[in-house]
């Protein structure tokens, strides 16, 4: 039997970046037009900043398969648009019956939770804090401090993504801004749209075919 090969990897906490691994991919400010609620102020900074990397993600992928584990490291520069913090595009796992677990390497940042029905909840993350997310929530990181904000994460193989949930309800219903007194608060993301109880109830149905499947 060919036995799969263990690996090791070095974290570099000055680049953010997990060395060795044969995955990486960035995204700049200008691939998150939309994603902010000033977009006045996102077109300003894009215009002047539009190639800077907003956050890295360095990844090891040894297979898709159920029972397998892909882990990995983001970074995420420091930075608002407008009073908005960087934040990822965020998602739900395609097979929502996922979870993810996160570790804070280096920075202060959190992560901004929300279940189909709308339910919020957000989690502070600062080095050697350890962040569940459960199966069925969708996520998204945000960084609140200035400097980096790294993390390690991990989860199952065959998670996969699912990114437009969060675009097709206008965004999250939370949005991550200064308070104007050196800290974070939430508030109301005015563009959000409630989902149906018939597409909460397709996403809940959509995970009990997934864990159908990997029985």
């Amino acid at each position: 039997m060919q036995w799969p090969e263990p690996r090791s990897f070095d974290v570099n906490l000055n680049t953010g970046l997990m060395e060795g691994t044969g995955t990486r991919y960035q995204k700049r400010l200008d691939d998150l037009a939309g994603l902010y609620a000033d977009a006045s102020a996102f077109d300003a900074l894009a215009s002047a900043r539009g190639k800077d990397v907003v956050y890295d993600v360095t990844d090891h992928r040894p297979s898709d398969q159920p029972g397998d584990l892909i882990t990995g490291v983001t970074r995420m520069s420091p930075g608002k648009v407008g009073r908005e913090y960087f934040m990822t595009r965020g998602h739900i796992h395609a097979n929502i019956d996922r979870p993810e677990l996160y570790f804070g390497l280096k920075g202060d940042g959190l992560m901004s939770m929300e279940s189909p029905d709308g339910e919020t909840r957000i989690v502070e993350i600062h080095a050697h804090t350890v962040c569940y997310v459960p199966p069925r929530w969708i996520h998204r990181s945000v960084n609140t401090g200035a400097e980096d904000f790294v993390m390690l994460f991990c989860y199952p193989a065959d998670s996969g993504q699912d990114y437009a949930i969060i675009e097709q309800a206008g965004g999250m219903r939370l949005r991550i801004v200064d308070d104007g007194q050196g800290g974070w608060r939430s508030e109301a993301n005015t563009a959000y749209r409630e989902r149906s109880q018939a597409d909460v109830e397709a996403l809940i149905a959509r995970g009990a075919r997934a864990e159908g499947a990997a029985r």
